[in-house]
């Protein structure tokens, strides 16, 4: 019976066709902002220094780019036009090689004016692309194949919030056969999964009353799968096959933005609404208990956990360094800010960009703040940098000259 079991599950897990080379959804190959082992990408640049290309992109967006194969993927908004779109490049040179309308009309009527009517980022099985946007007042996953076509489309389900219309930001998922969607708000919040295959509704699970933005991510902890949900002034996990609820731990905000980060039996959340608030989140035996509290805000942005220690950046540009699992403070540094984008580690390095366009580069190290560069792109930025292969790819902005502006950059020696 065991032996028929994993047979079974062999044959109804669809297999993922993507590389080493590549970065195929939010937070990377491993889900939590960790570049490959061996990246090794520029510290610096600027318009002509270690620029290999750089491409206009049409519209509006907060989304991250994403690298699948010889394709870099994103999602853009027209907003005058009403347009929400994918869009494609060649990996080598930039060229773009195709734009996709997912939508024409039906935005929302109103939105938190940091965000965009395009901030999810992509994701991609290596045959499927998966996007979601908010549209006529619904949250609509479609898939597309490698070249742009549509494969098929469904609504996930409503998007109405009455009292904080911030708009849409969770990014879907990918876990074996599924695709993940959310959709928090009043009335009829809710995480729902679908065959990746044939878009066919796999399960459900209420999210009604949170208000919350956050991405879901799945982790392994003590050998154990969890999908990883944060909001609600509580942090969650649940049985990604079936949805079913496993533990659940008090904790963080009501209103959170960041995607959930984990190491060994701990997880950590941040959020930012309506108290500031970053814990640590013990899990052993299927059980779970807040380890630390930290009255410290990251609320769209995400932080990133490596040998032991936690990273953070929060809203106004403090940098800090955490020991993973008591919470002590090693350092703290201030940069600047406002901050929305995530950090991103290659290497010893740790990236982020601030809103003005800047990214800085420094140390993972807790014996102190290193900084190593800084560089600076257009004034905006909101889109979190991804490492792959060394090379750095950028989306940023620039108003300055009255017109929004957007460029996608590929940094690399």
């Amino acid at each position: 019976m065991p032996r028929l079991i994993v047979t079974l599950i062999a044959v109804f897990t669809l297999p993922l066709h993507v590389s080493a080379g590549d970065w195929p959804w939010w937070r990377g190959p491993n889900f939590n902002g960790i570049a490959a082992e061996g990246e090794q990408p520029p510290t610096e640049w600027n318009d002509s220094k270690n620029m290999v290309w750089k491409a206009a992109v049409p519209g509006r967006g907060h989304s991250s780019p994403i690298v699948v194969g010889d394709k870099v993927i994103l999602t853009t908004a027209d907003e005058k036009a009403q347009v929400q779109s994918v869009l494609a490049y060649s990996r080598n040179t930039g060229e773009p090689l195709w734009k996709t309308d997912i939508h024409k009309g039906g935005f929302l009527a109103e939105i938190h004016k940091k965000n965009t009517h395009a901030s999810p980022t992509a994701a991609c099985d290596g045959e499927h692309i998966f996007v979601v946007f908010a549209n006529s007042n619904a949250v609509s996953l479609t898939a597309l194949d490698l070249d742009g076509n549509q494969i098929w489309q469904k609504r996930a389900g409503g998007f109405t919030p009455e009292r904080y219309k911030f708009g849409y930001g969770p990014s879907p998922l990918i876990y074996q056969d599924m695709v993940i969607v959310s959709s928090e708000y009043e009335a009829g919040g809710f995480i729902k999964a679908f065959d990746r295959e044939s878009g066919r509704e796999l399960w459900e699970i209420p999210r009604r009353g949170l208000i919350s933005f956050s991405s879901p991510v799945v982790a392994n902890i003590g050998g154990a799968d969890y999908l990883l949900m944060t909001g609600g002034n509580f942090v969650a996990g649940y049985n990604p096959e079936n949805g079913r609820p496993v533990w659940r731990a008090e904790g963080g905000s009501m209103a959170t933005c960041g995607t959930l980060v984990w190491e060994d039996d701990m997880v950590f959340a941040s959020g930012g609404y309506p108290k500031k608030s970053t814990v640590g989140v013990q899990i052993r035996n299927g059980q779970a208990r807040q380890a630390w509290f930290k009255a410290e805000k990251c609320y769209e942005q995400s932080m990133l956990v490596h040998d032991g220690y936690l990273y953070a950046v929060n809203d106004n540009g403090i940098a800090f360094c955490w020991e993973a699992k008591t919470g002590k403070e090693m350092w703290k540094e201030r940069l600047r800010g406002p901050v929305s984008a995530s950090l991103t580690l290659a290497g010893d390095n740790l990236y982020f960009s601030d809103e003005r366009g800047t990214t800085y580069v420094f140390k993972a190290s807790p014996d102190k703040f290193t900084p190593v560069a800084q560089n600076t792109l257009g004034n905006i930025s909101f889109a979190t940098p991804v490492i792959v292969d060394n090379q750095i790819f950028l989306r940023h902005a620039d108003n300055s000259s009255g017109e929004w502006v957007e460029t996608l950059y590929c940094i690399g020696l």
